[in-house]
């Protein structure tokens, strides 16, 4: 093996512990619904602000997720150009749009 084989094969080991977490892949299904911000996704996912946040940090840490600012909010979104893999995940993810349709209700009526 190469040392171009190595590294590749580390990357993968990389994003496959990234993917070895029922919350992140939770929030890739979430996220495949639309972006959404760290309350959004505390809210949902029942888990604590700082516990979310460190989550999407490593999720961006390996260019599964982009940030983009709005106003004083963060939201988050998917970055399926990052790594082929994507996709196929995203495929065998249940469909979370229930989840994210009921908290964008409660955030409207709050």
């Amino acid at each position: 093996m190469d040392s171009t084989e190595i590294v590749q094969i580390m990357l993968y080991a990389d994003f496959f512990k990234i993917m070895g977490d029922k919350t992140r892949l939770t929030i890739l299904a979430l996220l495949q619904v639309q972006a959404l911000c760290v309350r959004d996704l505390v809210e949902i996912l029942q888990a604590s602000q700082p516990s979310v946040s460190q989550h999407l940090a490593k999720m961006k840490s390996q260019g599964l997720v982009k940030e983009e600012r709005r106003g004083a909010w963060v939201f988050y979104s998917l970055n399926t150009d990052s790594n082929k893999l994507i996709p196929s995940i995203l495929e065998h993810l249940p469909d979370l749009k229930p989840l994210v349709d009921k908290q964008q209700r409660v955030s409207l009526s709050s």
